[in-house]
């Protein structure tokens, strides 16, 4: 296993991308009035070509609100499945754009909001992320079980596929 770092801005998106792809469930991370990490399971709806997370939400949940005390936030990926894991810092904002929604808008998303885009609740939140790392071992479980097994037997240490961190600095 190599620790890979990736600095151009185009590869970083690319490769975040990349990552989400198949992981859209998140936990989105924010920080209360009192100081606490608090989380919330969040359902991703793009992840643009500027590198940006899209997420919709009701404009005045407790999310919103911590998000604009500080709008540093963290979003956690998970995909055991597949052995994937993202972990983003970014900065958030909150976007009352009916184009963009509509652009935007899924079916699943009317579960929440059943007015659709005219929902006076609605609001996109964007993370404009700053840096992400990963973990993905894109073998299946049969195969990395196979390979833990292989290391413990062999005394060699365990590859755990690629590692690495995204930086989204200027630049393309």
């Amino acid at each position: 296993m190599e620790f890979e770092i990736i600095e151009n801005r185009s590869e970083a998106i690319d490769k975040l991308k990349d990552l989400l792809q198949d992981v859209n469930i998140c936990m989105f991370i924010t920080t209360d009035d009192n100081g606490k990490v608090m989380s919330r399971p969040m359902a991703t709806v793009d992840t643009d070509d500027e590198g940006n997370v899209w997420f919709f939400t009701n404009e005045f949940s407790e999310k919103i609100h911590e998000a604009s005390q500080d709008n540093s936030v963290a979003l956690a990926y998970s995909h055991p499945g597949k052995n994937v894991y993202v972990h983003i810092n970014g900065v958030s904002t909150v976007v009352v754009d009916k184009a963009k929604m509509k652009e935007l808008w899924t079916p699943l998303v009317k579960a929440w909001f059943p007015d659709g885009v005219d929902d006076p609740k609605l609001c996109l939140i964007k993370v404009n992320v700053q840096e992400a790392h990963y973990w993905n071992s894109a073998s299946n479980k049969m195969v990395t079980f196979f390979n833990m097994v292989k290391s413990i037997a062999t005394g060699d240490r365990y590859d755990e596929g690629e590692v690495g961190k995204l930086k989204f600095g200027k630049g393309k």
